[in-house]
């Protein structure tokens, strides 16, 4: 199976490219520490030359150029990347999971579980899931594990209904009649027959939602309802850049390193995480060749 992911992935260039731009990402995020060493206990934490409102060029003391208030953009992008993969990667694991066990629950059992579960989802999804999350941040208060929390909550329906769909698909295939022929039953029917024939669908989810959780994390940064001024996030970073977009009064593009860098960073993050969970579809899809 991991042979013929691999052999896929390498014939497709759109799933290729996806996989280059996550490895490097994942390579930054690895060596975050090597590639920008942190001076305090809290290696998120951006370093500050100054306060000085007026951001500076690149320069051979800050290598991509400095925000407002003088935050190393070079430091925010490296430590960013790593806080990106840790948003992206641990909302989605809680969503996915949450929403398996959630889903399958509803399908399985059905009756008065199936009804209470899918009223709630149906709850959380008649309301924009930005406002939702933006509400829950603003009750819970900014930082990065609030913002995480919010995230979870409201990007495991999709899961959730998406599995109890799948589910309710499989049970009538023919091997889970053998199966119950055989003797399965209960959670040994669920987990070992039902499940692992479910679950190929979220998982092409899941790897395409990495990249909009951490667009969305974003943007709560963006609105002051994710992590702490000051923290080394690709959304807080565009937040410092938004009195600079127009530039100076004789030249527009005077700080474009500010909204360039952090924004190149985040769209080339999530572009990857497209392509590849393309790519992922395209294996994972039986009906493809």
């Amino acid at each position: 199976m991991t042979k013929r992911i691999w052999q896929r992935i390498l014939q497709n260039k759109a799933s290729l490219t996806g996989f280059v731009l996550v490895a490097l990402f994942g390579l930054v995020a690895l060596f975050a520490p090597v590639l920008a060493p942190s001076q305090t206990a809290n290696p998120y934490q951006l370093p500050q030359s100054s306060y000085e409102v007026t951001p500076q060029p690149p320069s051979a003391e800050h290598w991509l150029g400095t925000t407002e208030q003088q935050y190393d953009l070079y430091y925010g992008v490296v430590w960013g990347t790593r806080l990106a993969f840790k948003i992206g990667i641990t909302v989605t694991f809680f969503a996915f999971l949450i929403g398996l066990i959630l889903g399958a629950g509803a399908a399985y059992f059905g009756g008065k579980i199936d009804e209470i579960i899918m009223r709630c989802t149906d709850v959380v999804f008649a309301v924009p899931s930005l406002v939702l999350a933006m509400v829950i941040a603003a009750m819970l208060g900014p930082d990065i594990k609030n913002m995480m929390i919010a995230l979870t909550a409201v990007a495991w329906p999709s899961y959730a209904r998406l599995v109890r769909g799948d589910v309710l698909s499989v049970k009538q295939q023919d091997f889970v009649t053998a199966a119950k022929a055989l003797g399965a039953r209960g959670p040994r029917l669920l987990l070992r027959h039902i499940l692992p024939n479910s679950i190929y669908p979220s998982i092409v989810v899941a790897s395409l939602d990495i990249g909009y959780i951490v667009l969305t994390a974003a943007s709560l940064s963006f609105l002051g309802l994710g992590s702490q001024p000051g923290t080394a996030d690709w959304g807080q970073l565009i937040a410092m850049a938004r009195n600079w977009v127009l530039g100076s009064g004789t030249n527009t593009f005077a700080y474009w390193y500010t909204v360039v860098i952090p924004g190149g960073a985040i769209f080339l993050f999530v572009l990857g995480w497209n392509l590849l969970g393309d790519g992922f579809r395209d294996i994972l899809d039986p009906r493809q060749g």
